[in-house]
């Protein structure tokens, strides 16, 4: 999985399908998205506040790695 980085604690992935793939590991639904170094990243769930919401503290998250130049944009935001 490609994950660009994480936004609150969740990952941002380049695919739709990645997203999608967390998302129903951790009991979600959707995807929304949020723009990170000037490209469009997705995130499971279907808003911020829903994916970040849970207490998963990325066990389904595979090569984590921590960023603080993510922006968020699309679905609600944050």
């Amino acid at each position: 999985m490609a994950i660009l980085t994480t936004i609150g604690g969740q990952p941002l992935y380049s695919t739709v399908q990645e997203a999608l793939a967390w998302a129903a590991a951790n009991g979600l639904s959707g995807y929304h998205t949020h723009t990170y170094q000037g490209q469009i990243g997705y995130m499971g769930g279907l808003n911020h506040n829903q994916a970040t919401s849970l207490n998963t503290n990325n066990n389904n998250l595979p090569n984590a790695r921590s960023s603080s130049g993510g922006n968020g944009s699309g679905g609600g935001g944050y």
